[in-house]
């Protein structure tokens, strides 16, 4: 049986792909930050009939990461795949000085990613056998008013998830994709406190019919259940109707 972390597992895509890849015979290690909705999709997936492993972890926090791996190789022996889920978006114009969204965004964006990668690279490296999927946007190949730093934060994740294909497929046959969403019914909007940028938005994407968490939770899984001789390197998943 093959092992799956999935960061941001408590809700939106990270809920769906757990979904998805338990069904797809994955045993699934869940971290978030709220163990109380950890632990209810841990008893629904165990409910069905799916392995499933619930801790309670900050992105932000080495130490928490390393731990969720822990857990990952105590009670299933290998990590398979890595989902870096977890990513917060509070858009807002760079003259309004949102230093502190800016800063927690760079923090979750990409030193979460990157404490993520660095807690399961030992056990991929030695096994040498692994998948990294890390969840970027259509944000991290085309800047828009408003996202400046939130771009910025997903064009680091696309180079970095280029950077695990060139330094780690061939010597340690790690794969990595970029899952890049556009526009998705997720909570990430609850986290803007910048009143411009909702009036823009409703500009901007206001016929849009913004795709469910579960579209790109097939995407996932579509990536990482090719060949082992297949790379899927990117796949963007968008609204039909969105042209941005």
């Amino acid at each position: 049986m093959k092992t799956a972390i999935i960061t941001g597992a408590s809700s939106g895509i990270g809920e769906a792909t757990a979904y998805a890849l338990a069904q797809e015979g994955f045993a699934v290690v869940l971290a978030a930050r709220s163990i109380e909705k950890l632990d209810k999709l841990k008893e629904d997936l165990v409910r069905h009939g799916y392995k499933a492993s619930a801790v309670q972890a900050d992105v932000t926090r080495r130490s928490d990461m390393k731990a969720v791996a822990k857990t990952a190789l105590d009670e299933y022996g290998r990590i398979d795949v890595l989902i870096n889920n977890a990513g917060i978006m509070p858009l807002s114009f760079l003259k309004n000085l949102h230093e502190d969204e800016w800063e927690a965004t760079i923090d979750v964006n990409i030193k979460g990613v990157m404490n993520s990668i660095s807690a399961v690279l030992p056990a991929m490296m030695d096994q040498k056998d692994g998948h990294i999927v890390n969840v970027s946007s259509i944000a991290g190949i085309d800047v828009f008013p408003a996202g400046a730093v939130y771009c910025g934060t997903k064009f680091a994740v696309e180079a970095i998830t280029e950077g695990i294909r060139k330094e780690l497929s061939v010597p340690f046959n790690i794969r990595a994709t970029s899952i890049r969403p556009g526009g998705v019914e997720t909570n990430l909007m609850s986290t803007i406190t910048d009143q411009e940028v909702f009036q823009a938005f409703e500009s901007m994407l206001g016929s849009v019919q913004f795709l469910k968490s579960e579209d790109i939770a097939k995407a996932i899984a579509y990536a990482v259940n090719q060949e082992q001789n297949v790379s899927v390197d990117h796949i963007c998943v968008r609204p039909s109707n969105q042209i941005m």
